[in-house]
């Protein structure tokens, strides 16, 4: 049953995917972690929010729109797939 809910939450989340070059510029918020910067650059350019647990991204909280994989988990919500 677990793995069926699982399996229907990772469909969810890709339904509607698109891929995207990597940023050619850097981002204007820098990360300590200068491999993480495609990242930010990345997630500006698509207007979109990052989902990690690496911590030089989510000391940025408050400047870039990242999420821990629960915070962003409790932000969405998932079609009830047959009573699960």
């Amino acid at each position: 049953m677990r793995d069926r809910l699982h399996t229907h939450r990772l469909q969810s989340l890709t339904r509607g995917v698109t891929t995207v070059q990597d940023p050619e510029e850097a981002p204007e918020v820098r990360s300590s972690d200068p491999d993480d910067d495609y990242l930010i650059a990345l997630a500006s350019n698509t207007h979109s929010v990052l989902v990690s647990g690496d911590a030089d991204l989510l000391e940025l909280a408050g400047q870039i729109p990242v999420r821990t994989s629960a915070e962003f988990l409790a932000m969405i919500e998932f079609p009830d797939p047959d009573g699960i």
